[in-house]
């Protein structure tokens, strides 16, 4: 079965198809549109506060105030939109990965459709939530350690990148719902850590969700012909 280092390897070669810089371009549009149109609600609503509450702020303290709440807001919620939106493109990153690589499983693979892949996107991002609010009160807990609280979240949010990335790639081949997905949990944990990990780091952190989902796309094709 292939490793996971080789499957980030020949994600990281694939960054240059044509194909996946204009999903990548398609991906980061959205998610700075969304980030903007936030900003935009922050803005009027600090704004219609401020009037209501009848204050006097400094010049400029409001679109200040935005960009901090923009900024705090990218920090915590730039995983989770990244997710959200890459399920509207995983099907062509994972065309694009299989074109090159798998043509033969591409020929036999489902077309999910776009309600299929709107409900799917919004359960992760539900899972996510969920399951990070669900941890907040033993991350504060951990705050006294220094890291604990940091390594909690890459956990939790290493399982449920786990499972989204091999489901974005699963979906399409699998033939019943009973049928087993081909990587194990350790396997899909170590996926799901890894990308988390990308997620953390300035710039890389914009192509982490498409290279993790180029590298899910290797490691189920691999995983499945070694169950074949």
């Amino acid at each position: 079965m292939m490793s996971l280092p080789q499957a980030f390897g020949l994600a990281f070669s694939q960054l240059g198809d044509p194909a996946i810089l204009r999903i990548l371009g398609k991906s980061l549009g959205w998610t700075f549109l969304i980030f903007a149109g936030l900003g935009l609600l922050a803005y009027l609503g600090l704004d219609a506060l401020v009037e209501w509450l009848e204050w006097s702020p400094v010049s400029g303290a409001t679109a200040v105030l935005t960009v901090i709440i923009i900024l705090l807001a990218g920090w915590l919620l730039f995983r989770f939109v990244a997710l959200f939106v890459l399920q509207f493109f995983a099907s062509d990153v994972v065309r694009a990965v299989e074109a090159k690589y798998y043509p033969n499983e591409a020929s036999a693979a489902r077309e999910l459709g776009f309600r299929e892949e709107l409900v799917n996107g919004l359960q992760a991002v539900l899972r996510a939530l969920a399951l990070n609010l669900a941890a907040l009160p033993f991350a504060i807990f951990l705050l006294f350690t220094g890291i604990g609280t940091a390594l909690l979240f890459w956990g939790v949010n290493a399982f449920l990148l786990g499972r989204e990335l091999q489901d974005m790639v699963w979906l399409r081949h699998r033939k019943d719902v009973a049928e087993t997905a081909p990587l194990a949990g350790s396997n899909r944990f170590l996926l799901g850590g890894a990308v988390a990990g990308l997620l953390m780091l300035p710039l890389i952190n914009l192509l982490a969700p498409v290279l993790g989902a180029a590298s899910a796309t290797h490691l189920v094709h691999r995983g499945r012909a070694v169950v074949a």
